[in-house]
């Protein structure tokens, strides 16, 4: 997997790993403190960060003794791109689909008066 995209949503596809770039959003950890409220070792959380390093969604940095972990949240624009541009063409399918809609409806009941858009019908 090269690209980042799928990277990024390969690293989300885990609940635990959301999990943690929820509690990185609130604030810098270590990974003593993400491994905390798991029942799993240091290890496995340090191979959890690992992919999510991978894919770019945190990083660590050295605090003296302290190595806390920090979420990259630039990386949720390319997300959000990605998503926004395929909800824009399924908006705007829909909204073709509605106007056909109305159109065949005109067709069938001509004398029939339509609801204005943006109120109640």
């Amino acid at each position: 997997m090269t690209d980042p995209l799928s990277r990024i949503f390969a690293a989300l596809a885990d609940p635990t790993r959301r999990d943690m770039v929820a509690r990185l959003a609130a604030g810098d950890a270590t990974v003593g403190a993400l491994a905390a409220p798991y029942d799993v070792s240091v290890q496995a959380v340090s191979k959890h960060l690992k992919v999510l390093e991978e894919a770019g969604l945190v990083t660590r940095s050295r605090d003296a003794q302290r190595r806390p972990v920090h979420l990259e949240a630039e990386v949720f624009d390319l997300m959000t791109k990605w998503i926004e541009r395929y909800q824009r063409q399924a908006e705007e399918r829909y909204s073709r689909l509605d106007q056909v809609l109305a159109e065949l409806d005109d067709q069938q009941h001509p004398h029939r008066a339509r609801p204005q858009e943006g109120t109640a019908s």
